[in-house]
């Protein structure tokens, strides 16, 4: 019932946005209510509304799960951003300062992350003294016990298995370097034009499951669209079946939450003395004003808040690995440890509390043989667009798109992991089921980003009520 009513608020809305005046029909006065007029109520596939998202997120979660990403566990994110693009090659590098990342001295990563980078149980203590014969990270260590060399073993095959939805980096590449993510954070770095279209352009229209027939609307890179194309591509979409309609909201909602960040640290004034970042009215309404986008704006901040519910769906269900014992946020710093440790499982069972979490049983439930092979094109799919962020150039932008992806193919490996997770051991090492600290970190901070979004359009909310 909710599902139903949720599309029709929204084909409402749009009709009313994109209608032609008839019926009395009046344009919004404000510019706060052209952007948000439509996000209110019922997501469409969803059993939740975007208040209660709002509420949850703004007051309960946003400040704590802050606090935890400023910690040194969280704060420090081994890439490769020197990976060669494995589609195209005149990839035009940014020059911009802004763009560039500043990444770690060996002696500013903590000496825990470094030494116990592929394991997490109590055996990680003992490496401590060893950090510095340790620098062939990943390898086994013949201090370890047979038992855990074998589980780290098994827990590089799975990492490699079928059930990944990213390309993850190889992090034991000489090119592979720390970067603290505080010190280099997500903002408008003045990337754009072409070369950034290029990249949202093979995004969407070869990796969406979207027939080329078929053009998105507000496409930089098609021409000549009309109305019709719009209502053609909306009939298509909705013609899908939940799970490839679901795959393009959710890149949807990143195009979207990504389009927030930069909008609302945006380089305001840039003199000798100082740089000022900030919100950029202007530069969000661009993106998002119903009018200035002929009602796609307002869609594209739907997709943001379903992003959201999938990956606080994941969280949710990963509560259990997190609670084994064996299981250390694990920097070398004993007391600051176990103190992280505490408020990332608050946080996690603040999560799980939540009253209206989407239901994942709809996903690849239909005949078994069929449901294999979408959920295996899904994957496909998006190792694809995993694999894309390395032809970004810009290289900040580079390193958040990888994580970002990283951390929603991370969500998406929890989620179809269900009975993996449910039949972990209680203690020991677990074969079936394994994060690595680089899928922690990654999941954490691209939902800390999905969190932030969220608590920004509660500012620009604010700053747009006056505005017509």
């Amino acid at each position: 019932m909710g599902r139903r009513w949720g599309f029709l608020i929204g084909f409402l809305g749009a009709v009313g946005l994109l209608g032609s005046g008839h019926g009395g029909q009046q344009p919004p006065e404000t510019a706060a209510q052209r952007c948000f007029c439509q996000v209110s109520g019922y997501l469409d596939d969803c059993t939740c509304d975007v208040e209660t998202i709002d509420k949850f997120n703004n007051y309960r979660l946003f400040p704590r799960l802050q606090k935890l990403l400023e910690s040194d566990y969280f704060r420090y994110y081994k890439v490769n951003l020197k990976r060669p693009c494995p589609f195209w090659n005149d990839i035009s590098q940014c020059g911009r300062r802004d763009c560039a990342v500043k990444p770690c001295q060996s002696d500013e990563v903590p000496v825990g992350i470094k030494s116990a980078s592929y394991k997490y149980s109590e055996e990680a203590n003992n490496l401590l003294e060893e950090c510095e014969q340790a620098e062939r990270l990943g390898a086994v260590d013949e201090s370890l016990s047979e038992e855990t060399q074998k589980a780290v073993l098994q827990w590089t095959k799975h990492d490699d298995s079928s059930d990944n939805f990213c390309e993850a980096d190889d992090i034991q590449s000489p090119d592979a370097e720390y970067v603290d993510l505080l010190l280099n954070p997500e903002r408008y770095t003045g990337y754009k034009g072409p070369d950034a279209w290029k990249i949202w352009n093979v995004i969407y229209e070869e990796n969406c499951f979207k027939p080329q027939t078929i053009k998105r609307p507000l496409n930089p890179l098609a021409s000549g669209q009309g109305k019709s194309e719009e209502n053609a591509f909306y009939s298509w979409l909705e013609g899908l079946c939940v799970e490839k309609r679901a795959f393009y909201r959710l890149i949807s909602g990143l195009h979207a939450s990504i389009n927030v960040h930069l909008s609302a640290r945006y380089l305001l004034q840039d003199t000798w003395l100082e740089k000022k970042w900030g919100h950029n009215i202007t530069e969000f309404q661009q993106r998002f004003d119903g009018i200035l986008t002929k009602g796609e704006g307002p869609r594209r901040l739907k997709n943001l808040y379903f992003l959201y519910l999938i990956e606080l769906r994941a969280l949710s269900k990963v509560v259990p690995f997190f609670e084994r014992p064996d299981f250390q946020l694990f920097t070398g710093n004993k007391a600051q440890d176990a103190e992280n440790k505490m408020l990332l499982l608050e946080i996690l069972h603040e999560i799980k509390s939540f009253p209206l979490h989407f239901d994942e049983n709809s996903f690849f439930a239909g005949d078994k043989k069929e449901a294999n092979k979408l959920k295996e094109d899904f994957r496909l799919h998006f190792r694809n667009i995993s694999r894309i962020m390395d032809c970004v150039g810009c290289l900040k932008c580079r390193l958040w798109g990888k994580l970002q992806t990283q951390g929603l193919g991370t969500a998406l490996k929890i989620l179809f992991s269900e009975k993996l997770i449910a039949n972990m051991p209680e203690s020991g090492p677990s074969y079936e089921f394994h994060l690595t600290r680089q899928e922690i970190v990654s999941l954490f901070n691209a939902f800390g980003r999905i969190s932030t979004s969220v608590k920004e359009l509660e500012n620009f909310r604010n700053l747009l009520q006056n505005i017509h």
